[in-house]
C-alpha cells in the first residue's frame, strides 16, 4: 500500500528523479535517493513544510534536487527505476535513507552533521542526513 499518493506520472517524475540523482550507485542508491524524497513528502517540517506532491518535492526551490536543473533528468523514465520509485512509494525503506531528508556528495568524508542534522550514514559517494526525530516525527512514523 502507497505511503504517499502517487499517479502514473508522479511515479515517472520520481523515477527520472533517481536515475538523474544515482543511476551510478546502483539500484540501492537510487531507492535510498527515493526514500529521502518520499520523507521529504512524508514529513511536513523543517526546509519540507507545506511539500506535499512529488511535483513539489521534485522541483522545491530553494532546497530541492541539483538534477532537475540538468538535461539528463529530463529524458524518459524507464522500467527498471520506475519499479525501484514503486518499491519505496510503497514504503520499503533502507538504511542508510530509512529517516532521511537530505543526502549529498562531499568529495571526501561525510561531516558528523549537516546543518545541525546528523549523519545517517553513507552509500558509496553519497552521505545522508537525518532529522531528531522531535523535530520531523512524521519521518519516524513506521506504516
Amino acid at each position: 500500500m502507497a505511503v504517499i499518493k502517487a499517479t502514473n506520472k508522479d511515479i515517472d517524475l520520481l523515477a527520472r528523479l533517481i536515475r538523474a540523482e544515482a543511476e551510478g550507485e546502483g539500484d540501492q542508491g537510487m531507492l535510498l535517493v527515493g526514500n529521502t524524497g518520499v520523507n521529504r513528502i512524508r514529513s511536513n517540517c523543517l526546509d519540507f513544510k507545506n511539500i506535499r506532491t512529488m511535483q513539489q518535492m521534485v522541483f522545491q526551490r530553494p532546497g530541492g534536487f541539483e538534477a532537475t536543473i540538468k538535461g539528463y533528468f529530463y529524458q524518459g523514465a524507464r522500467e527498471n527505476e520506475k519499479r525501484l520509485a514503486r518499491r519505496v512509494i510503497n514504503g520499503q525503506r533502507f538504511h542508510p535513507a530509512r529517516n532521511s531528508l537530505w543526502f549529498f556528495d562531499p568529495k571526501g568524508a561525510c561531516p558528523k552533521t549537516w546543518y545541525n542534522q546528523p549523519h545517517s550514514g553513507s552509500f558509496k559517494a553519497h552521505c545522508f542526513y537525518q532529522p531528531k526525530q522531535s523535530d520531523c516525527p512524521n519521518v519516524f512514523n513506521t506504516f
